[in-house]
């Protein structure tokens, strides 16, 4: 079994790849909390599977508005714990959640509507994909290499080093 060496190439590309998906949970969080049209109720009402009646009824008039406000806030969260790094395994925990949550809407099993997609998947679709990288973030967390948790450890030194 090949094994990776903790090498600068790989911890460079694990922090561009946190950075990266960080940036896209920001955008897609800044965006529905400015737009005041947005809604989740579409894509719960017409969820397919094995969870279809759950998330019709999250699309209920009485629970949609706080399921479209957690969905902004857990993507703004996400967004922000990645891209400034720093509590990146829960920002990882939640966004895995978040992903596995809109998967399970609209599963990509054969014969079922994928929701709003871009191309027809089988099986394996993007929220799959980013959930798997997500994975890999909560085990490889890079904050400490590049973001806030690298200014913290080093304040945290200085503080240590000044009280000897």
């Amino acid at each position: 079994m090949t094994t990776f060496k903790n090498s600068q190439g790989l911890t460079l590309s694990v922090v561009f790849m946190r950075i990266f998906i960080g940036w896209h949970f920001l955008y897609e969080g800044v965006i529905k909390a400015y737009n005041p049209e947005w809604t989740s109720k579409g894509y719960l009402a017409s969820a397919e599977g094995w969870f279809q009646g759950f998330f019709q009824w999250l699309s209920t008039d009485g629970l949609v508005g706080t399921v479209d406000t957690l969905n902004i806030v857990v993507l703004l969260f996400v967004g922000f714990t990645l891209v400034l790094g720093v509590l990146e395994k829960p920002g990882a925990i939640a966004g895995i959640l978040l992903l596995f949550m809109y998967y399970l809407a609209h599963p990509a099993f054969p014969g079922m509507n994928p929701g709003v997609a871009e191309g027809s998947y089988w099986i394996i679709n993007k929220n799959l994909i980013e959930l798997a990288a997500l994975a890999v973030l909560f085990h490889a967390p890079t904050g400490s290499v590049f973001g806030l948790d690298r200014l913290f450890k080093a304040r945290s030194n200085e503080l240590k080093t000044s009280e000897s």
